[in-house]
């Protein structure tokens, strides 16, 4: 839980970090159009990120190599769990499922989340924070619209809950505070990781690879595909983990993963001005009930003299997210 000092700046990191990731359908929109593969756009914007990452990194660890192979096993159980596997999980589940129905079963992580705090640091969510779990998802369900052309299949559900494994794994490895590396760094290396994860699945065939360099349709314009491709890198990726990884320093696991919904939020309101995809009256009522929720969530944390989530004594190396 947040102390005065912290609180407020974990909060708008946490907000930074939802909304920069939900820029990534609107960048994305134009290379799927054009005739990109998920597989290789998400590629792209991950081994991308980890590259412009790079000189930041290097200078933050001021030659301190030994930090990082003292937390190799932590950089490699983020970017395998945390980065490709949600990445691979979801895109699978999306081929089986309708998307509102893969999202909702990916963002079922954050239960996850709050069952890892209880069962691992002991701290059983109250009465107001559980109503504010219900409150969330309950909204959530609204904002993807899911009963519109729901589509099961049980190997697509299978997949769904995988990628909710990965969520939750972002944010319990993210929370993991002694010893551990700078948020820029555990950014960078877990990409780094996740793009070599991914690559692998690439070359196998398990994701298909399709790229075009034709200029593609953004925010109603024509324009380079250089264009989504830099978003996707910068701002979708870059910027959105290390701020996210910061933000769950400051707030633990479980409040951070809350506030993280707000994603979606920021989603469908990048698509409403960038795309024309204007939300109806359903989805609007239910990112009322989506805050609603999240605002219970928050008040439902323990006062600010008890531990902070945000150094939940994870070992070096333990499985985990995003």
């Amino acid at each position: 839980m947040p102390d005065r000092r912290t609180g407020p700046l974990g909060l708008l990191l946490a907000v930074l970090s939802a909304a920069a990731f939900g820029t990534s359908g609107v960048f994305a929109s134009g290379l799927l159009d054009a005739g990109w593969s998920a597989g290789s756009a998400v590629t792209v914007r991950i081994g991308l990120a980890a590259l412009v990452l790079s000189v930041p990194a290097v200078l933050q660890l001021r030659g301190r190599w030994r930090l990082l192979r003292s937390n190799a096993g932590a950089v490699l159980a983020f970017g395998a769990l945390a980065v490709a596997l949600p990445q691979l999980a979801y895109f699978s589940a999306v081929s089986r499922l309708s998307v509102g129905v893969a999202l909702l079963l990916e963002y079922s992580g954050v239960l996850l989340v709050v069952l890892w705090t209880w069962a691992r640091l002991g701290q059983r969510p109250g009465v107001v924070t559980g109503a504010g779990v219900l409150v969330a998802l309950g909204g959530l369900v609204l904002v993807l619209d899911v009963a519109r052309g729901a589509r099961i299949d049980p190997v697509g559900v299978g997949w769904g809950l995988l990628a909710a494994l990965g969520l939750a794994a972002y944010y319990v490895l993210s929370a993991r505070a002694e010893d551990a590396l700078p948020p820029l760094v555990s950014a960078w290396a877990g990409l780094a990781v996740g793009a070599l994860v991914l690559g692998a699945a690439a070359l196998v065939g398990v994701l298909p690879w399709r790229t075009a360099t034709a200029d593609v349709e953004f925010a109603g314009r024509s324009t380079s595909w250089l264009v989504p491709v830099l978003g996707l890198a910068l701002l979708a990726a870059a910027f959105a983990y290390v701020t996210g990884i910061a933000a769950v320093r400051h707030l633990g696991s479980r409040l951070s993963s809350f506030v993280g919904l707000s994603e979606v939020l920021f989603a469908v309101a990048a698509a409403w001005l960038a795309l024309g995809q204007r939300p109806g009256p359903v989805q609007l009522a239910g990112g009322v009930v989506v805050l609603a929720g999240i605002v219970l969530v928050r008040l439902g944390e323990r006062p600010a003299g008890e531990p902070a989530l945000a150094v939940d004594p994870l070992p070096v190396g333990t499985p985990p997210g995003r």
